[in-house]
């Protein structure tokens, strides 16, 4: 007798929807390690475990929703969470809501849970509007488990005790009565790199500015969980504990998971998903000697801020194949940057750039039009200083009140116009519908995000540079980026 599987995650589908004509070739498709932690710590405490991804595979909701029914597990979780976690979480929603009403059409019977970001920061409303049995508010780690547990007994333990779970009975929501306690990163197991299509992700288009054709094999890997800063843009506070706060994962298991990953699977472009990599120099440095002593010969990108990193962490780094450093800029008008709690001086700017260059490192500069304090003339000044330190590649946001961020709670109070659809909160799908400023419409926020990114990617010295930098084709591959027109309906 073949035994019931117990838990399948899924990876929703959602690539048509958040990235529109980008999704074909340039977007990058990345392994939803929330989903891998999770099934290894279930897979861990005895149960057996399946995983679906939807996203790499390119599944529509309603075929992945008969993939489901055909596994018929004791729970299904549909993680609306990305490696991204504030931009790939809320757009996911749209497709995981239709995965969960199929499934209810084809299963009935079936059990589902919502976990991830978005579902951590709207539980009750996630519950109310989705096709639902649970939701986990939180990381997820003890409280899936125990949800297993009592679903597989049998028993009338009563659900109100499992931390982090949300339910319905008798068209009554139950809220949740205590956080899951977060964990020790060290005690989580692998990431369970066996039940993902390894073979399906490859890296952003500008990581592999240097080999444009070597995008794959790409992994994801965590060095830390959280952020010690509680900029107002930003939401991923919600699936932790709702404090600013940052556990560490030891450098020794990180690059572990590095061997593991270079050897069975080849990899060699890397994300470091934290929000917030070069923090602590003494584990950097850690980290990276680890990594070199290793003599991966890996391609990396990871986060970080101006004010917290120096000229010895830049070398460092650099020396252990962190090609990529993503420094979220946001805007070249401080009284903006104040306004959503991001402070740093402008000189600083100027010094870190300078020092990273220096070091040999390529900078993404990553910038936000839109935020509450801008007007024409702060986007411009946003848009220039990119312009003038011409950063080998730049992502222009637009400003997303994104749910479980102080910027969404300030919204819905002053009944701003937010957008119809969850994927209308993607910054590349044709019903994207960003904030509007205390100056300007949401249309002219979006109309200068386009204007700009074709500004900034056709400038004649950018070309150049790129040219010099990683040949003719990288050059050609830019502007076949740029003939890529995205929809927006309300432009």
């Amino acid at each position: 007798m073949v035994q019931k599987l117990d838990l399948l995650l899924v990876n929703p589908g959602s690539r048509s929807q958040v990235y529109g004509k980008l999704a074909s070739s340039l977007s990058g498709i990345e392994p939803p390690i929330w989903a891998g932690l999770i099934a290894a710590v279930v897979r861990q405490q005895g149960f057996s475990v399946k995983l679906i991804d939807a996203e790499a595979e390119n599944w529509s909701p309603e075929y992945t929703a008969e993939k489901v029914a055909e596994e018929d597990p004791f729970l299904t979780d549909i993680e609306v969470l990305g490696s991204n976690p504030s931009a790939s979480s809320t757009p996911k929603m749209t497709a995981a809501g239709e995965v969960a009403r199929a499934l209810k059409h084809k299963a009935p019977q079936s059990k589902t849970i919502f976990s991830g970001l978005h579902p951590s920061s709207l539980p009750q409303r996630t519950l109310r509007e989705e096709a639902a049995d649970f939701v986990c508010q939180g990381e997820g780690f003890h409280t899936i488990p125990l949800l297993l547990k009592v679903l597989k007994s049998n028993s009338d333990f009563n659900l109100g005790r499992i931390p982090g779970l949300w339910y319905a009975e008798k068209d009554q929501i139950t809220p949740m009565e205590s956080w899951a306690p977060l964990v020790n990163p060290d005690e989580l197991p692998m990431t369970a790199w066996d039940l993902l299509p390894m073979g399906r992700y490859r890296a952003h288009n500008w990581h592999c500015f240097d080999r444009i054709d070597q995008r794959q094999p790409y992994a994801v890997v965590y060095t830390s969980l959280g952020c010690p800063f509680n900029c107002s843009y930003c939401n991923i506070h919600a699936i932790y504990d709702g404090k600013p706060g940052i556990r560490f994962r030891s450098p020794e298991k990180v690059v572990e998971e590095i061997d593991f990953l270079v050897k069975n699977y080849k990899v060699r472009n890397i994300k470091f998903l934290d929000e917030l990599f070069a923090i602590n120099e003494d584990r950097v440095m850690r980290i990276c000697d680890l990594i070199i002593q290793g003599g991966y010969n890996l391609n990396i990108w990871a986060y970080a801020r101006v004010d917290t990193v120096n000229e010895g962490m830049l070398r460092k780094m650099k020396q252990a194949g962190i090609n990529w450093l993503a420094y979220g800029f946001e805007s070249a008008s401080a009284e903006v940057r104040r306004g959503v709690s991001k402070k740093f001086e402008a000189d600083v700017v100027s010094r870190v750039v300078a020092m990273t260059q220096a070091a040999g490192i390529y900078i993404i500069g990553n910038f936000i039009f839109g935020l509450p304090d801008d007007d024409h003339g702060t986007m411009r000044e946003t848009l220039d200083m990119a312009k003038e330190f011409n950063f080998e590649y730049v992502n222009f946001y637009t400003a997303m009140a994104y749910p479980g961020s102080q910027l969404y709670e300030n919204a819905v109070k002053q009944g701003v116009a937010l957008p119809k659809e969850w994927y209308g909160y993607s910054q590349y799908a044709e019903e994207t519908l960003p904030l509007s400023t205390k100056y300007l419409s949401a249309a002219e926020v979006l109309r200068f995000r386009d204007r700009a990114f074709k500004e900034y990617f056709s400038n004649p010295r950018y070309l150049a540079m790129i040219k010099e930098k990683f040949g003719s084709k990288v050059v050609e591959h830019i502007e076949g980026m740029l003939k890529h027109e995205i929809l927006r309906k309300f432009v």
